[in-house]
């Protein structure tokens, strides 16, 4: 008769026992997948939060290339007009008429205008290109730190 009851108990704990360990397991399962999960939308959220950035990027290099592609074909015409002279290079400056046979008093009204020399063009179109360049590297820069960086 002792076997008839301890039988059944004996299984009834091991069947306790095995449920108390399917049901840690089944905690530890979920727990895992909890963090599985934050951390999968976190990354999702770091992928969107990149993605709008180098989308803010790109948006500012369109933006400053074509800028600075305007500028140098606005430099370029101006080479082109100069080169064929329908446009000439003046400078704000004032030009000495001490020259060794002036025979009078000498007046601004004696000098040319003033005008760059031709062979020091290329170097004034070069650095107007250089210019160019640089203002919208910096711009561009001065873009990305205010729309990207400091986001």
């Amino acid at each position: 008769m002792l076997r008839e009851i301890l039988f059944p108990l004996l299984v009834c704990l091991a069947a306790f026992v095995g449920f108390q360990i399917l049901e840690g397991q089944r905690d530890t399962a979920r727990a895992e997948r909890d963090a599985a999960e934050y951390e999968a939308s976190g990354l999702r959220e770091a992928a969107r939060i990149s993605g709008e950035m180098i989308a803010a990027r790109d948006g500012i290099d369109r933006h400053r290339t074509k800028e600075l592609t305007d500028a140098r074909a606005q430099i370029d015409t101006l080479r082109l007009d100069v080169a064929d002279g329908r446009r000439r290079l003046l400078f704000n400056a004032t030009c000495s008429t001490n020259t060794p046979n002036a025979t009078g008093a000498g007046g601004v009204a004696d000098a040319g205008a003033a005008e760059l020399a031709a062979d020091a063009r290329s170097d004034y179109f070069a650095l107007r290109d250089q210019l160019a360049l640089s203002k919208q590297m910096i711009l561009g820069l001065q873009d990305y730190v205010g729309q990207v960086c400091l986001r």
